[in-house]
């Protein structure tokens, strides 16, 4: 009964992730307050609200630059994620728990596509815009998880400071 449950849980998440991990590009939709959710590192965020643009460089050595950023609780920031690279790359923000448990559905779905306000899918020589609302303090973290990139380093820190 366990097994189950368990195949009918993990192929609802793969479906729900179901969206787009191939070559097109990914297009942000208007932003709609109303379709946000509450995550545990933040929230999607109004780019008209957004204080300030952090650039980000992704690159086939499985580098993020910068792999540090740190941004005041509250704070809703653009993140402008552009591949260097020949290949492929991804900037996904989440906790290293949920990182990891992403990755592994990518080494064993490698080909499945999603799509989620808290990532960006960028071809080579493309930028893509990642606005979030850091309204949870803590230490969080952003990665490739292209099946591979993880796995090889290409991890980043985020580090939201509470108000004082």
């Amino acid at each position: 009964m366990k097994k189950l449950i368990f195949a009918g849980l993990s192929s609802l998440l793969v479906s729900s992730l179901a969206f787009s991990h191939g070559d097109e590009v990914h297009g942000k939709k208007n932003f709609d307050a109303s379709k946000t959710e509450q995550m545990s590192f933040g929230i999607a965020g109004d780019p008209q609200k957004s204080s300030r643009k952090i650039k980000v460089a992704m690159d086939d050595n499985m580098r993020f630059t910068p792999s540090t950023i740190k941004v005041r609780e509250g704070e809703t920031v653009t993140l402008t994620v552009t591949n260097n690279g020949k290949i492929l790359h991804e900037a996904v923000i989440g906790s290293m728990q949920e990182l990891k448990a992403h990755a592994d559905m990518m080494r064993k779905f490698p080909t499945m596509e999603h799509e989620a306000p808290y990532m960006a899918h960028v071809k080579p020589g493309m930028s893509q815009d990642i606005v979030w609302t850091f309204n949870r303090s803590g230490e969080f973290n952003f990665a490739c998880l292209i099946a591979g990139h993880f796995e090889a380093g290409m991890v980043g820190k985020i580090t939201v400071f509470a108000q004082n």
